[in-house]
Formats: C-alpha cells, sequence, structure tokens
C-alpha cells in the first residue's frame, strides 16, 4: 500500500547550511517516527518558499542516503503574509500502516502550519 507522508521545517536562514542542517532534520525525523527505511521510500518531493533559493533541499535527503530515490525539488507559491523560510516535503512511502497511524511532522516555526497534527 502506498501512504503519503506530510512534513515541513522553517529555517534560520536563507544559506546552505542552513537549508541543509533543516532539512536533514526534517527528513530524520519524518524516518523515525514513521519506522521508515530508504528502501520503504517510493519518492520525495521537497517545496521551498521563494525566499530560500541558496540550495536544493533534495541534497539533504541525498547525503542522509536517498541514492535511488526520486528526489524532486520545487517552490512553494508566494502567497502574500505565509510563514518565510520553509522547506516543506511530501514523501510517498510503501506501508501496511493504515492512514491514521502515518506521523506528519511539523518542526520549528513550521509547527503553526498544521497545528491539528504537528507532533
Amino acid at each position: 500500500m502506498v501512504r503519503a507522508v506530510r512534513g515541513a521545517i522553517q529555517v534560520d536562514a536563507d544559506d546552505r547550511d542552513s537549508i541543509i542542517a533543516g532539512t536533514t532534520e526534517l527528513v530524520t525525523e519524518v524516518m523515525e517516527r514513521n519506522k521508515l527505511t530508504t528502501d520503504d521510500v517510493i519518492s520525495v518531493i521537497f517545496t521551498a518558499t521563494p525566499d530560500l533559493t541558496a540550495e536544493f533541499p533534495a541534497l539533504a535527503a541525498r547525503k542522509l542516503g536517498f541514492h535511488d530515490v526520486p528526489l524532486l525539488c520545487a517552490s512553494e507559491i508566494d502567497v502574500p503574509g505565509a510563514l518565510p523560510r520553509v522547506v516543506r516535503l511530501m514523501a510517498h512511502v510503501a506501508t501496511d500502516r493504515p492512514r491514521q497511524e502515518i506521523h506528519h511532522v511539523y518542526l520549528r516555526g513550521a509547527a503553526a502550519l498544521r497545528v491539528d497534527i504537528a507532533q
């Protein structure tokens, strides 16, 4: 069965180190909370708010071992007043877990995006 796992993190600044560190934290938390390995991951879509251009978030996943997982980066819609410096992900995973047992992860300031499911 295929499930989608969502997540987001607000990073400190538009610089390579902040984007890599924040994305690493986000991907690691998604994997740990859902007890996943890279073999379970079908693909991951990353988005970044338009104010983050210093690095591709997918690079952090590659550094974590996502070597043969299809990854895609895109720019988030530039909505006035939206939370700045946010990296989001949607991972498609193979799992037998029911939808209600999937743990979506919202970290740092991004927890405000989904107060209903932030953990």
